[in-house]
C-alpha cells in the first residue's frame, strides 16, 4: 500500500508544536556532526564547529540536546533510538545533520563515516534515510517536526556510480514539519574552507533575533545565504507547520497574528462624557445630553436637528460589496474531492517539481517525485496523472506501477489497480510495498482470503508494516477470525496511533 509515500516523509530537522505552552522539557534535540570520512581526502572542516554552535544555541533556547560527532553507523542508530524514546505526543523534536548525503531512489540518506559504499544499493544499506526518520518521530507523536540538514556537499561515493544525482531530493514529510536544505535540491556546494558553514552562519544569526516564527527565521536564513554568496547557494525549505512554532520560547505571543488590528489612533477619553475638565466643550457629539448636563460653564447646546428619514441613513451606508467569484476565494476541487492543482501550485515542493517538469516535461524522477507529493495531499486524480506519466516513459518503474496501484485503489478504481499490483509483482516479485497494495485492494473489493494471502506475504518480509498488520485484522475479521483479527489491530494500533485514521481515509474501516 502507499503509507510509505504518503506518511514516511521528509525532512531532516525536527521541531514540536511552536505554542508557548510548550516546557523546555517538551523540546528535544539531536545534532550530528560528521567530519572524517576515510574515503574523503581530508576531514571536513565545518560540521564539527557547526554542531557544537548549533548544540550550544539550542540549549539556550530550551531543549534537550544531544550531540554526535563522527558517528559511525552503530552510533548513529543509537542516537536516533535514544532521540525515539523521548519523544510524547506534542513533543517537540529537532534533528540537525552536518555531513554527507546521498540521494538514491528517489529518498535523501545521511552518511556515517563507517559507511562503505560502492554502489547505490550499499547507500541504502549503511545511509539512514531522512524520511524514514521523520516518519517515526511522527509515529512516537512528535506534535511539529523540523529538519535542518547541512548536507548538500559533493562527496567521494558519488564517482563511483556510472550514474547519479547530485545533491538532495525533495522529502515528503507528515503535516507539521518544517524542513530546509542547505542548498537548492541536487544542487552541491562546498565547504568555505572556514570555521563555519555559511549556512551555519546565517541560521545562528537569525535564530538569534527574538519574535520570529521558525518560518520567518528559516525565510531570513535563506535571503542572507543568498545574498551572501551572490546566488550561487539558495537553501530549500519545505513547510506543512499547521500552528506557529519559535525557536525562542514565548516569542509567539508578541506576534499580531492576522485577526489582530493595527493600534487605532487614541480615541477622545470617556471621561468627557461624564465628567469634562472646565476647559471649552469639543463640538458636541450624538448624543449631547450627558455632555451639556454635566458641563453648565457652556451655553445651552442648540436643539438637535431631527434624525434623517431612514431611507437617507440606509443610503449613507456603503453598498455591500458584490459576492466574490469561487474561483478567486477557493480554486474547485478535483473530481476526487481533493485540492486542485491550482490550490498547490504555491507549496515549495510542487512549485519546483513543476519548474523542473516545465524544463523537461520528460523528467521522470520530478513526475514521480510530483505524483507523490500530490497523493501525500489527497489530490488523488492529479498524482494518478503524474504516475501515467512517469509509466509512459518507463512502463517498468515499479515503484511507479505501485503509487499509482495505491492511489487508484484510494479512488475505487479497484480493476485499475489491481493490474498495476500485479505488473508490479511481476517485474519485482517479492516488492513488500506492493504486497502491501494489492492487500488493500482485495481488502476493498471483498476477497478477503487473498488479501490475508497479500498481507501475511508482506509481514514475512517486514514484521513491523503497520499497514499489512492492520489491514490482516481487518481481514480476518471480515473472513470470521475475530479474535485473530482483533489481535493484529491491537498490536497495529499500539505500533501507530493513527493507523485507523489512515485506513478510514482509504475507505476501509
Amino acid at each position: 500500500m502507499k503509507t510509505r509515500f504518503l506518511f514516511l516523509l521528509p525532512l531532516l530537522v525536527l521541531f514540536a508544536p511552536t505554542a508557548p505552552s510548550h516546557a523546555a522539557g517538551d523540546r528535544f534535540a539531536l545534532v550530528i556532526g560528521n567530519a572524517k570520512y576515510p574515503d574523503a581526502d581530508s576531514p571536513l572542516k565545518e560540521p564539527i564547529n557547526d554542531v557544537r554552535d548549533v548544540a550550544d544555541e539550542l540549549k539556550r533556547d530550551g531543549f534537550a540536546v544531544e550531540v554526535g560527532e563522527n558517528l559511525t553507523g552503530d552510533g548513529m542508530r543509537r542516537a536516533f533510538d535514544k532521540l525515539y524514546s523521548k519523544i510524547k505526543p506534542g513533543s517537540v523534536a529537532l534533528l540537525f545533520y552536518s555531513g554527507f548525503g546521498i540521494q538514491s531512489a528517489r529518498q535523501s540518506y545521511m552518511i556515517p563515516v563507517d559507511a562503505q559504499i560502492w554502489t547505490e544499493s550499499d547507500v541504502r544499506r549503511d545511509g539512514f534515510s531522512i524520511e524514514a526518520i521523520l516518519g517515526e518521530l511522527n509515529t512516537r507523536g512528535a506534535g511539529v517536526k523540523i529538519a535542518l540538514i547541512d548536507a548538500s556537499r559533493r562527496n567521494p561515493f558519488e564517482r563511483r556510480f556510472r550514474s547519479f544525482s547530485a545533491g538532495l531530493t525533495p522529502v515528503i514529510a507528515p503535516n507539521g514539519t518544517l524542513v530546509m536544505y542547505s542548498a537548492a535540491l541536487a544542487s552541491v556546494v562546498s565547504d568555505a574552507g572556514g570555521d563555519h558553514s555559511l549556512f551555519v552562519q546565517e541560521l545562528l544569526k537569525e535564530i538569534r533575533v527574538p519574535d520570529l516564527m521558525a518560518e520567518e527565521t528559516l525565510n531570513r536564513t535563506k535571503m542572507g545565504v543568498t545574498r551572501a554568496s551572490r546566488g550561487e547557494q539558495v537553501p530549500w525549505i519545505s513547510s506543512s507547520l499547521a500552528e506557529d512554532f519559535s525557536f525562542i520560547p514565548g516569542a509567539s505571543g508578541s506576534r499580531p497574528t492576522a485577526t489582530t488590528p493595527p493600534p487605532a489612533p487614541p480615541a477622545p477619553p470617556p471621561a468627557v462624557a461624564t465628567n469634562p475638565p472646565p476647559a471649552p466643550p469639543a463640538p458636541p457629539a450624538p448624543p449631547p445630553a450627558p455632555v451639556a448636563a454635566n458641563n453648565p460653564p457652556a451655553p445651552p447646546a442648540p436643539p438637535a436637528p431631527p434624525p434623517p428619514p431612514k431611507p437617507q441613513v440606509e443610503a449613507a451606508l456603503p453598498p455591500p460589496p458584490p459576492p466574490a467569484k469561487p474561483a478567486e476565494t477557493a480554486p474547485a476541487p478535483n473530481a476526487d474531492g481533493g485540492p486542485s492543482a491550482a490550490a498547490l501550485a504555491e507549496d515549495p515542493t510542487i512549485k519546483g517539481l513543476t519548474a523542473k517538469i516545465a524544463a523537461n516535461p520528460d523528467d521522470v524522477n520530478a513526475l514521480y517525485r510530483r505524483g507523490q507529493v500530490y497523493a501525500s495531499k489527497g489530490a488523488y486524480t492529479l498524482a494518478i496523472k503524474d504516475f501515467d506519466d512517469t509509466l509512459r516513459i518507463n512502463a517498468k518503474d515499479v515503484e511507479a506501477l505501485n503509487n499509482r496501484c495505491w492511489t487508484r485503489t484510494v479512488v475505487g478504481d479497484l480493476q485499475g489497480a489491481l493490474k498495476d499490483c500485479n505488473e508490479a509483482l511481476r517485474l519485482r516479485p517479492n516488492f513488500v510495498d506492493a504486497l502491501d497494495s494489492r492487500g488493500l485492494v482485495n481488502l476493498k473489493s471483498g476477497a478477503v482470503k487473498n488479501a490475508i494471502a497479500d498481507f501475511d506475504a508482506a509481514l514475512r518480509i517486514n514484521p513491523r508494516l503497520t499497514s499489512s498488520l492492520y489491514g490482516r485484522g481487518v481481514a480476518k475479521q471480515r473472513n470470521g477470525s475475530a479474535q485473530e483479527g482483533s489481535l493484529d489491530i491491537a498490536n497495529a494500533k499500539a505500533m501507530d496511533p493513527n493507523i485507523v485514521q489512515e485506513f478510514a481515509s482509504y475507505g476501509v474501516r
